[in-house]
């Protein structure tokens, strides 16, 4: 399946990732940059202002936050939310995210309204209104901002452990700012910030669209060149001094399981060391082949691990993180210092680093797979000195050797420059301690030889023919059906193999369809953990089991050439299964540990309530990942069952997504699948009745938080029913920026930085669902706007303006959507095993566009009752003067 000729280039070697990209000053000093790509209907603007947390003085400490956020409040010619709505109207959808050394504000759109998106974002970067009462409001929010992000462990983890690195230098500080500081910002303070880093010479906009080039450049001409050009004004921020000695801090707290960072100080973009240091931290935890991964994860010390290297400004920062249970941190501790002292001793062996490039190719050929990373990635670029930089950092990446790794940690990853935070919970675990982090690093940790594993079969291919439904293309074998469909310019192929579910999980076997695909990839046949992992890995990709209540499944993204070899292992993975008792034990506790954890997670956490409450303890009611009390007692055997019935013994979807000959593709996957012989077919399943009636229930949590948060669940369509357009029609008034409950409850009451809604559905049941996270002291007045909010959709229908602007959403979106090959693939399995069939796939935006407004004031009649509402509410603490 060879890919075709793109912009995109061929990711087996160092390819013009900045074909075709054109760069333009204009006289005021801003540059610009356009670069057309036609495999989608889509553009992107990005606008990249070099102006972050390094760019503040310690007054101004979080303000290029506040500015981010007020970026949105309106100009002279916009209103408060107009920005938001219009860009909504345009079917279209907008965000911004503040670095350390830059803001970026990016609008994705449909390409052919790129001329009126680049001028609602041109007008908001040059005309911000900074209003002092709307700047008022918008603090409140920040500051709920920070309570939530002072709720969430890894992020407290993860910053506290730059205070430790650094002395001085501008990354230590806590970067979206103190509440006693974000309080006192005045509207003089965020006009001078403005006005000194927001200046045409700081700028970069990057658009990337499906349309000319030179209509791109006319068109920012016309909007950004009149902006007056004036000098920056940003002072340096302190230069740090050298440092050596561990450092170690243990942060407690009302938290389930143990957060652990381990940071040394990395080096900055385009250093000559930077790239070895990327490919360490993949070789260490990249995918499930990595050396940490198999040490803590398959051990189950961990529940999980990560690294990374990240280059901000004049600094870098190589980390680690891991978290799980509080009593193993000591054995994290341990695996993580033998395996940096292995990588500082030996470096990778070639078969590690081959696996490692591989994923970074697939890594870096998705992210410009969709518009919006690839206008960033070229701003980025272009921040630093030139697009072109691109191209050379890829075939830097690639021409790293082993021994420039060996030497990159041997230099950077020094046991005597670590620094560890641990974010442990108040009564279980031991305190960090400086000597007992340095000690394992001395150990000498053994030889280990890479896995191995025998050759991927593959099978002959063979003709076979189809019908060709909504662009895909849909071939039927005895047992199994193959569905494909071209995704224009992408070098990849995603492939995945799904099968309907038959059941429903119950409270006595909840977690089972999570358990039996986690524990697929442990090793099938003559392939261990370690051994499939590599496998997997050098065809480009990670093996991804999918368990939900509507269907399980295996995944696997490969380089277009290895599209046999990927069909051959994940046929042998699904029918080879070891499931040996040790492997699935492993599994099982991972999966206790991650229900311990998610009472952690105060967006999650507040859903499985509502659900709970809901659907009761059948389907839905229960998380897929399963409960303390029903995963103790699955085991190997319980697991094989299920794995012969709802595997083996159904008939599964095969779908691909990539570039190329789908008749050649289809001839692979029929000779790889045209055996499949299911025994039964899924069972017919009720859709599960919602079991509150009369009176609202509330699941309710105590938690030691800075937040409380509400989520709030009603019946709602199944993805099937008539009116599930209507239901989406709704959430998209509701919710979003320029929504109703945006709106009303945190532009102008400030009640919390986190308000949506959405329509949730599902082949078998649904359900309308509210959120809303705010300081306890507020839970009450938080539930009665909310509520009183929900009852206006019920007494009257949407106005003519908000119904165009939710229809013209959802028809922009389901077009924006379609960027990516795993985003496509997503869609045709879902029309496949939940929806109408593929047909559905022809013109998605096409329900949405006839929904009426009578439509949406029914669909919110009939589902909006509060009096059959369910609420997961963690509730945090009160201060004592709240």
């Amino acid at each position: 399946m060879p890919p075709s000729p793109s912009v995109r280039g061929d990711p087996d070697r160092p390819a013009p990732w900045t074909a075709g990209a054109r760069r333009e000053v204009l006289p005021n000093g801003l540059t610009v940059l356009v670069q057309r790509d036609d495999s989608a209907p889509v553009a992107a603007v990005v606008t990249h202002v070099r102006a972050g947390f390094f760019d503040e003085p310690d007054e101004w400490a979080g303000l290029s936050h506040v500015l981010e956020h007020m970026f949105f409040k309106g100009t002279p010619t916009r209103g408060v939310g107009a920005v938001a709505r219009e860009t909504k109207g345009l079917g279209g959808y907008l965000n911004a995210g503040t670095g350390y050394d830059r803001t970026s504000y990016y609008v994705v759109v449909p390409a052919r309204n790129l001329g009126s998106a680049i001028d609602i974002q041109a007008d908001a970067l040059q005309r911000a209104t900074l209003d002092p009462g709307e700047l008022a409001r918008e603090l409140q929010v920040i500051i709920e901002e920070a309570r939530r992000k002072r709720d969430t462990p890894s992020a407290v983890a993860s910053e506290t452990v730059h205070e430790l690195l650094f002395d001085r230098h501008r990354i230590r500080r806590w970067r979206i700012g103190h509440e006693e500081a974000l309080a006192k910002f005045t509207a003089t303070e965020l006009r001078a910030y403005y006005a000194s880093r927001y200046v045409p010479s700081r700028t970069i906009v990057s658009i990337v669209a499906a349309a000319p080039e030179d209509e791109m450049l006319a068109a920012a001409r016309a909007a950004y060149g009149s902006w007056p050009a004036r000098p920056a004004d940003v002072p340096d921020g302190p230069i740090e001094p050298p440092r050596t000695g561990v450092r170690v801090r243990t942060l407690r707290g009302d938290v389930a399981q143990a957060d652990l960072v381990l940071a040394w100080r990395g080096v900055p973009p385009l250093d000559q060391a930077e790239a070895a240091l990327d490919m360490a931290a993949a070789v260490l935890a990249t995918g499930r082949g990595s050396r940490l991964h198999a040490r803590l994860r398959e051990t189950g010390i961990a529940t999980s691990v990560g690294a990374w290297h990240y280059a901000q400004g004049d600094v870098g920062v190589f980390a680690v993180h891991a978290d799980g249970d509080p009593v193993q941190v000591p054995a994290m501790i341990d695996g993580i210092a033998a395996e940096i002292a292995r990588l500082r001793r030996d470096g990778p062996s070639a078969v590690e680093l081959d696996r490692a490039r591989t994923l970074f190719r697939v890594r870096w050929a998705r992210q410009f797979e969709s518009y919006e990373g690839r206008a960033s990635a070229l701003a980025g670029a272009e921040a630093l000195g030139n697009v072109r930089l691109l191209d050379e950092e890829y075939a830097r990446m690639l021409a790293v050797t082993p021994d420039d790794v060996r030497r990159a940690a041997a230099q950077y990853l020094d046991p005597d420059g670590v620094s560890a935070v641990a974010y442990l919970p108040r009564d279980r675990g031991a305190d960090l301690d400086a000597g007992a982090l340095r000690a394992p690093f001395d150990a000498a940790p053994p030889r280990v030889d890479a896995p191995t594993g025998p050759a991927i079969r593959t099978s002959p291919g063979r003709a076979v023919t189809g019908r060709s439904v909504a662009g895909v293309e849909h071939v039927r074998l005895k047992g199994a059906d193959l569905l494909l469909r071209r995704r224009p310019g992408t070098p990849l192929v995603t492939l995945g193999a799904h099968f309907p579910r038959g059941d429903w999980e119950t409270s006595a076997d909840a977690g089972i369809a999570a358990l039996a695909m986690r524990s697929l990839v442990r090793g099938a046949g003559e392939w261990d953990a370690a051994a499939l992992a590599l496998a997997s890995e050098r065809l480009g990709g990670t093996l991804n089991p999918v368990a939900n209540a509507d269907w399980v499944g295996l995944g696997l993204t490969a380089t277009a050439e290895q599209v046999g070899a990927a069909a051959g292992l994940l046929h042998s993975v699904l029918t080879t299964p070891r499931f040996d008792a040790a492997s699935v034990g492993i599994e099982r506790d991972l999966l206790l540990e991650e229900a311990r954890q998610q009472v952690d997670d105060m967006f999650r956490y507040p859903f499985q309530l509502a659900f709970g409450g809901g659907f009761g303890e059948t389907g839905y009611g229960l998380p897929v990942g399963g409960t303390l009390e029903s995963l103790s007692a699955l085991d190997a055997a319980r697991v094989r069952d299920w794995h012969r019935n709802s595997v083996l013994g159904v008939r599964p979807v095969i779908v691909a997504v990539g570039d190329g000959d789908l008749a050649a593709v289809a001839a692979v996957l029929a000779g790889t699948f045209g055996s499949w012989d299911p025994r039964t077919e899924p069972a017919g399943r009720a859709d599960p009745a919602w079991l509150v009636r009369d009176a609202a229930r509330e699941q309710v949590v105590t938690r030691d938080k800075r937040q409380t948060a509400i989520a709030m669940a009603f019946p709602g369509p199944v993805h099937r029913a008539a009116d599930r357009p209507a239901a989406e029609v709704w959430a998209a008034v509701a919710s979003g920026l320029g929504g109703r409950l945006f709106e009303a409850l945190r532009d102008r009451r400030s009640l919390a930085y986190t308000v949506l809604a959405t329509a949730w559905s599902r082949a078998a049941g649904g359900a309308l669902v509210t959120y809303i996270a705010t300081r306890p002291e507020r839970e009450e007045e938080a539930r009665s706007e909310m509520l009183g909010e929900l009852a206006k959709f019920t007494a009257e229908p949407p106005s003519s303006t908000e119904l165009d602007q939710a229809r013209n959403y959802l028809a922009g979106q389901a077009e924006v959507s379609r960027q990516s090959a795993s985003a496509l693939a997503a869609e045709v399995v879902e029309a496949w095993i939940a929806g109408r069939g593929l047909e559905e796939l022809e013109d998605p935006g096409a329900e949405y566009r006839a929904v009426s407004a009578e439509e949406v004031l029914a669909v919110a009649r009939e589902h909006l009752d509060p009096s059959r509402r369910s609420e997961g509410v963690v509730r945090g603490r009160r201060s004592e003067t709240g």
